[in-house]
């Protein structure tokens, strides 16, 4: 804990654990998912006001509600802590330090701080773009809240979280269309949903697995065993590429047949292997490997929009 304690002393440095208590490394591959969505069913860039307004929305966002995660599980992230964590190298969530303030290295009143402040400028941002958008916030944290509270009740608690993980794209949708029509943010929100199952929830959990069984936590690796949880991630990672494929075909940027393919392509080399490594050797080590490429899934579904946007 001294180490710890010297490493983020300085008074710069110690941003770093407050990046760390919203996953800032992380959430910033997340944060790209909105962003996406807005492209994908606008088809070209909303006015600059608009987007410079809602990217300082969606950082506000995702930086509240993931602090707002760590707050909820405080006292087991503490049981965790106290309990002794695994090697946590080469994980994505544990860039800085992983659960700060179960670690002695922020107090609960600097979390809540943090986090009322980034929750008011995103309540605010998000109400100026769409009174729904700040609806949609205001759900996702108390779900967050409910997601967490479920740990030791229901396995079934992953849909609530993957609800939470998908409602940044359709409020990014609603934020440059309010007419937008129900169906598309319908699927998007189940093609993220899946994401988040498969290629986030699972592998977390599967990483965290002998830290949630001392707990009693019921989570899908705990409470369906690491042979069906595996099954269950990689048939989610291949609804992931499917719902890509139709989210494609359907959105009003043209792609056609062979850019849907094309994209949807890119997306299954992303996320597929390294869910069967997960599915086939069934390891801590595959685990991580799959959850940090799964964690580019926006990004690379960002990166095809904006080069098929330059090269169309």
């Amino acid at each position: 804990m001294s180490s710890l304690t010297a490493q983020f002393g300085g008074p710069i440095t110690r941003l770093k654990l407050f990046l760390a208590l919203s996953r800032t490394p992380h959430g910033l591959l997340d944060m790209t998912m909105p962003v996406a969505a807005a492209l994908l069913w606008l088809g070209h860039f909303p006015p600059f006001g608009v987007a410079l307004l809602g990217l300082f929305t969606v950082f506000a966002g995702y930086t509240a509600v993931y602090a707002v995660n760590d707050l909820a599980d405080l006292k087991v992230d503490r049981d965790n802590y106290q309990g002794g964590r695994g090697d946590t190298s080469g994980y994505l969530d544990a860039v800085y330090a992983r659960h700060p303030m179960a670690m002695g290295l922020l107090t609960r009143r600097e979390g809540l701080i943090w986090t009322a402040c980034w929750g008011v400028a995103a309540l605010a941002g998000a109400y100026v773009l769409n009174p729904v958008c700040a609806g949609l916030l205001l759900a996702g944290c108390a779900l967050e809240v409910v997601y967490c509270m479920l740990l030791k009740v229901s396995h079934l608690r992953s849909l609530i979280n993957a609800i939470v993980k998908s409602l940044g794209g359709v409020a990014a949708i609603l934020a440059v269309d309010p007419a937008a029509p129900w169906w598309f943010p319908a699927l998007l929100l189940l093609t993220t949903s899946a994401w988040e199952v498969g290629g986030q929830n699972i592998p977390a959990d599967w990483f965290d697995l002998e830290e949630d069984q001392r707990q009693g936590a019921r989570t899908l690796c705990v409470a369906l065993g690491v042979d069906h949880a595996a099954k269950v991630a990689y048939y989610c990672l291949c609804g992931v590429v499917a719902g890509t494929l139709a989210l494609l075909l359907a959105a009003p940027m043209g792609f056609g047949f062979f850019g849907a393919i094309l994209g949807a392509g890119i997306i299954g080399w992303l996320l597929l292997p390294p869910g069967l490594a997960l599915y086939r050797r069934k390891g801590r080590g595959e685990a991580a490997a799959l959850f940090n490429r799964a964690s580019y899934f926006p990004v690379a579904l960002l990166g095809f929009l904006l080069v098929w946007m330059i090269f169309k």
